[in-house]
């Protein structure tokens, strides 16, 4: 497996991997000799309660390090975290990694194929009851997925940024994105430059705010370097374009309504979840707008809404922000621990 350079505040934790042979996926295509990576940071025969952690779009199982440590939301000395990689990060079963489907013949998954992969891991790990699943951005999308596919499974559920239906100002977003990655004519080969354009929209104008740029880069020259310090950053993750295009448009057609059983109705799909739910968002995201957070979260039966007083918009559900990171630690382990 692909492993990013270790950043700072990254926890170098033993790599795991589970493999779940071919899998069924809900467009009635299959994954061949399919696999999820995944960490753990306690001890899963410890008898403590387990908290599962997702990824978010791009990223890997190091996502949710900030809230992962002692004295931290997730004190291992309290809970059994596991983060599992989704399909499509790289680490896990992905277009860029597949053997038999590389590349663009890759079958087309959802959030639902993520989560039911997931639960599949979870099988294979005795892993039968969870005490709360967390995630940011898509990994928040996938919480709210997990507690709506499996109502009965888990106590709590930690959604940070979230969509329960993709609007369509994200999926512009990631449209744009695309094109951008796919005009490149040496893009298939994972040229750094098919990145460069892509660099400063995802990472830089949906990632903070306007307000918070205009202070962090006062001078033209100040903008400048920053996108080639994003660029270079980027570069050394060497992220696939396949797998970018593959998990964008998972997110591009993600809608909780779309379960089984929900009648193809969002709302009501959010009024199914049995867990306490807590959600978090800032007052501006310009990727997932912090509408569609509010929305999700007013339509549960058992939610908390609290907003994330920032303006790092996108990435205040993140350790960009040192101030974002202490507020999201006190508030998810005091939910965690009531």
């Amino acid at each position: 497996m692909r492993h990013p350079p270790l950043q700072k505040g990254w926890i170098d934790q033993t790599h795991h991997r589970v493999e779940l042979g071919d899998l069924q996926l809900e467009n009635g295509q299959t994954v061949h000799d399919a696999f999820l990576s995944y960490v753990v940071h306690g001890n899963l025969d410890s008898k403590k309660p387990v908290v599962l952690g997702l990824t978010a779009i791009g990223s890997t199982h190091h996502r949710l390090d900030f809230l992962t440590g002692s004295g931290l939301a997730i004190d291992p000395s309290r809970y059994t975290l596991i983060v599992i990689d989704a399909i499509g990060n790289g680490l896990s079963i992905s277009p860029s990694n597949s053997k038999r489907q590389h590349g663009m013949t890759f079958p087309k998954f959802s959030i639902r194929d993520m989560v039911h992969s997931q639960k599949k891991a979870l099988d294979q790990l005795k892993i039968n009851k969870l005490y709360a699943v967390i995630g940011a951005s898509m990994g928040g999308m996938q919480a709210l997925q997990w507690a709506v596919s499996y109502p009965s499974l888990m106590e709590r559920i930690v959604a940070m940024t979230p969509m329960a239906k993709t609007s369509a100002w994200a999926q512009i977003l990631n449209e744009t994105s695309r094109k951008i990655l796919m005009s490149h004519p040496r893009w298939q080969s994972n040229d750094p430059e098919c990145w460069n354009a892509w660099i400063p929209l995802m990472q830089m104008i949906n990632s903070r705010t306007p307000q918070l740029w205009d202070k962090q880069l006062p001078r033209f020259d100040d903008v400048k370097n920053e996108i080639q310090n994003k660029t270079n950053s980027w570069h050394m993750q060497e992220f696939s374009p396949f797998d970018w295009i593959y998990q964008s448009l998972a997110y591009d057609l993600h809608d909780v309504g779309q379960t089984t059983g929900m009648n193809l109705d969002t709302e009501f799909a959010l009024k199914q979840i049995k867990a306490q739910t807590l959600v978090l968002a800032p007052p501006l995201d310009l990727y997932n707008p912090a509408y569609c957070a509010r929305w999700a979260s007013q339509h549960i039966a058992d939610c908390r809404f609290i907003e994330i007083d920032s303006e790092w918009g996108h990435q205040s559900a993140s350790a960009a922000d040192n101030a974002c990171s202490v507020f999201l630690n006190n508030c998810i382990g005091q939910f965690l621990k009531n």
